[in-house]
């Protein structure tokens, strides 16, 4: 577990979606202890199932950030038992969508706050307390945004593609409903705002971090403070370390490598982070008009997470 530390000057903000950014967390905190860390996170795999609001990205770097995810599996906790699940299919429930017994709890309290009128970043700011971190995890909004894919099946939602499908479908579009008419929370709006840094984390452009983008407001901040916009390449040979980045970016017409996630920033970003692995496309990505800087990307472990924290933070 991350233990508290106390707070000083100082601001970096990450946009953030799941693993990948919750790796970036960790290490941009290890590598200084004393700096207010603040995670702007994804919404648009949020879901409402079995009558509870399910927050896969918020959760996932809570879990992380506590020492408690599930390692193996790559989402929930560890030590999970699954006896409400395996009973629920034998009554011929959905269950699909796998919660952990230990895991429900989160989404139970979470679904109970809510419908006693709190709203999204007030639980969160509540269960982030009792994980007891030092990293603010703030909601990009409070308002229900939807990531919704076309695909050759017909319309999926978030976790029918990525869950139910393994993400093993041909993508045509993504749309993010209700984004357009969401509200950026005033929380996430200062913390943007006051930040000396800003930091696009290493997750899938297209679904973890465009479903930010989408809410009014963010792309106005980050354009006008784009010098201090620093931004992680989540591909490295051209290839994702977890998750679908690399082949929806191909699906949709996007270079798959450094290059074409360079330009699907253009103009947000003031400073890519590539791997050395791409050092041969830096040229590329700086035609987008953007400084480059090739350092290990890939936090394998601690030495190399701080390496990039390190060149993330300068």
């Amino acid at each position: 577990m991350i233990p508290k530390r106390p707070k000083v000057s100082g601001v970096i903000t990450v946009l953030s979606g799941g693993v990948g950014a919750a790796r970036m967390l960790r290490a941009l905190r290890r590598h200084d202890p004393d700096v207010e860390l603040v995670a702007v996170v994804n919404v648009g795999d949020d879901l409402v199932l079995h009558g509870l609001t399910i927050c896969p990205d918020l959760d996932t770097i809570m879990y992380t950030l506590a020492g408690a995810n599930n390692v193996e599996l790559g989402w929930g906790l560890a030590g999970e038992s699954w006896r409400v699940m395996e009973r629920l299919g034998e009554l011929g429930g959905e269950s699909w969508f796998g919660l952990g017994d230990v895991d429900l709890a989160t989404h139970l309290y979470r679904s109970q706050r809510l419908s006693q009128g709190a709203t999204k970043t007030e639980v969160t700011r509540e269960l982030v307390s009792k994980f007891e971190l030092d990293v603010t995890l703030l909601p990009v909004s409070d308002d229900p945004i939807a990531t919704e894919f076309d695909t050759e099946l017909g319309p999926l939602s978030f976790q029918e593609y990525f869950v139910r499908h393994h993400h093993d479908v041909v993508v045509r579009a993504i749309r993010v409903r209700g984004a357009a008419g969401a509200r950026l929370s005033d929380e996430a709006r200062d913390t943007l705002e006051r930040s000396e840094r800003i930091v696009i984390a290493p997750s899938n452009p297209l679904i973890s971090i465009d479903p930010i983008l989408h809410v009014p407001g963010v792309l106005d901040i980050l354009t006008r403070r784009r010098e201090d916009v620093v931004a992680v390449s989540p591909l490295v040979g051209g290839a994702a370390l977890k998750g679908p980045a690399d082949r929806l970016m191909r699906e949709l017409g996007h270079d798959v490598n450094a290059v074409g996630v360079a330009r699907f920033y253009q103009g947000i970003v003031g400073t890519m982070v590539i791997d050395v692995v791409d050092a041969d496309q830096a040229d590329a990505v700086a035609a987008t008009g953007c400084d480059v800087r090739v350092t290990t990307t890939v936090m394998s472990d601690e030495a190399h997470a701080l390496t990039l924290a390190e060149v993330v933070r300068s």
